[in-house]
C-alpha cells in the first residue's frame, strides 16, 4: 500500500476529496489554498448563519455577508467548487436559543463551542460526507495527531492562536473525519501563506464578536429573542444586605465587577452567585469568589478508556479560553456526562455556563460545562450569618 499523504489517506492527493470549512477569513482561505496547491480536490463550502442585517458591514464577526463573499472570491481565485449552506434556522435553535437561555437560567454561554458542537461538526460534517469527502477540513488552530493508540487532540504549536477549548466536544468519531492544517503553525506564517498565494483576505482582521451580537449588546440579542427575558430583582450581598435593585439577571454574569450599580461599600463587589428562580443577584468581595471544586455536565471524553472513575484522575483544567491551566482531579460519576473537579487551589474564573476542559500536558483529554451547583463559596468567617445569608452565598 502506498505512504499516506498529507491528510493521513493512502491514496494520491488528486484522489482525495477534502470539504474546507471556509468562513471567509485569513485562515479557512489559507487551508483551501494550501490544500488545492498540494493537488487534492478541495470543495468549499459556508454557512449562512443568521439575518445578516446590522451585522453585514462588520470585520470583526464571522459568517457575515461580506464573509460570504470573500469565501466565494477566494474560492474563484484558486479555482475550486464553492458552495453555500443556509443553516439559519439550525443555528438558532442550537445556538441562538441556547445562548438566551443559558444567560436566563443564571449561566454565561459559550456561543463557539455550540457552534461548533451543532452545525459546525454536526450539519457540516454531514454536508461533506453526502459530497463524497474523505476529510472536513478547518481554520481551527489546534493540532490532530495519530497515535498508535487512535488519534488524538492536541493543543495548537502557538499558544496565543491555541483553539482547543472551543473545540472540546468534538467526539472521536468527528475528530478521525476532520483536519486542522494550521495547528502546525502560527498566525503569522499563515498570514505570510496567504501573501504568497495572493489571497485578498490575507490582511483581513480576526473576527472577535459573537457573530450574532456585532455590536457587544448580548442582553439586546437575548430580549429580542425572548422578550420576557428581563425580570428585574434585587442585588444581595453575601452577609443577607439588599444593596439594590436591577433590570434583570440577563445583564450579569459570575466574576463581573463593573456595572452593579451599587456603591458605599468598603471593597469593591463582584457578582458571586445568580439566582435567577428569584430574580437575585448575590455579591461579595473578591474573596467570596473563590471555588474549590464544581460539577461538570454534558461531558465529553476523548483520552483513553471510557473516561475519569471514582478514584479521579488528576488533570490541567481551563475554566475560560483566556485561563491558565490549573492543576486539578477529575472525578467520574456513574453518568458519565457528569463529572467534578477538584482544584488544587481555590479559583476566581468558575462561572456557570462557561466550559471546563481538561488537559495532559499538550493533549486534550476532553471537557464539560460548569453547573450552577458548583460547590460551597469559600466565604470569609467575618461575612458569614446564620440563616439565608449563608444560603444565599453558597454554591
Amino acid at each position: 500500500m502506498s505512504a499516506a499523504n498529507s491528510m493521513g489517506f493512502a491514496k494520491p492527493p488528486a484522489e482525495t476529496r477534502v470539504v474546507v470549512a471556509m468562513s471567509g477569513g485569513v485562515d479557512s482561505s489559507v487551508v483551501a489554498a494550501l490544500l488545492k496547491s498540494e493537488g487534492y480536490d478541495v470543495v468549499g463550502l459556508t454557512m449562512q448563519l443568521y439575518d445578516h442585517g446590522a451585522a453585514t458591514a462588520k470585520s470583526k464577526t464571522c459568517c457575515a455577508g461580506q464573509d460570504i463573499y470573500d469565501a466565494r472570491r477566494v474560492s474563484d481565485m484558486i479555482g475550486i467548487p464553492h458552495y453555500v449552506v443556509d443553516y439559519e434556522t439550525t443555528f438558532k435553535a442550537d445556538v441562538m436559543d441556547r445562548f438566551a437561555e443559558a444567560y436566563i437560567h443564571g449561566e454565561t454561554p459559550v456561543p463557539c463551542v455550540m457552534c461548533n458542537q451543532t452545525v459546525k461538526f454536526r450539519d457540516l460534517l454531514k454536508a461533506a460526507k453526502d459530497l463524497g469527502a474523505d476529510a472536513l477540513a478547518t481554520g481551527h488552530y489546534v493540532q490532530r495527531v495519530a497515535t498508535g493508540a487512535g488519534v488524538e487532540m492536541r493543543q495548537a504549536v502557538d499558544p496565543d492562536r491555541d483553539q482547543s477549548y472551543f473545540l472540546f466536544a468534538t467526539t472521536r468519531a468527528q475528530l478521525d473525519f476532520v483536519r486542522f492544517p494550521l495547528g502546525g503553525m502560527t498566525k503569522p506564517e499563515a498570514r505570510v501563506l496567504g501573501q504568497k498565494f495572493n489571497l485578498h483576505v490575507a490582511s483581513k482582521p480576526d473576527s472577535q464578536d459573537i457573530c450574532f451580537v456585532p455590536n457587544g449588546d448580548y442582553a439586546a440579542v437575548i430580549r429580542g429573542l425572548r422578550p420576557d427575558a428581563a425580570v428585574p430583582g434585587e442585588i444581595v450581598h453575601v452577609d443577607g444586605r439588599v444593596l439594590g435593585r436591577h433590570d434583570g439577571v440577563i445583564h450579569f454574569t459570575v466574576g463581573q465587577r463593573k456595572g452593579l450599580g451599587v456603591g458605599g461599600e468598603a471593597e469593591p463587589l463582584y457578582v458571586v452567585r445568580i439566582e435567577p428562580e428569584t430574580a437575585r443577584i448575590i455579591a461579595g468581595p473578591k474573596e467570596t469568589l473563590l471555588r474549590d471544586s464544581f460539577a461538570l455536565h454534558g461531558v465529553n471524553w476523548l483520552g483513553a478508556g471510557g473516561g475519569p472513575d471514582a478514584d479521579g484522575v488528576q488533570v490541567r483544567v481551563k475554566l475560560r479560553n483566556t485561563h491558565t491551566p490549573v492543576a486539578a482531579t477529575l472525578f467520574g460519576e456513574a453518568d458519565p456526562a457528569k463529572a467534578r473537579v477538584v482544584l488544587a487551589a481555590p479559583e476566581a474564573a468558575v462561572t456557570p455556563g462557561q466550559a471546563c476542559v481538561f488537559y495532559a500536558e499538550t493533549q486534550v483529554l476532553g471537557g464539560g460545562w460548569i453547573a450552577r451547583d458548583h460547590g460551597a463559596a469559600l466565604i470569609p468567617h467575618n461575612l458569614r450569618r446564620p440563616g439565608p445569608s449563608v444560603t444565599a452565598a453558597a454554591g
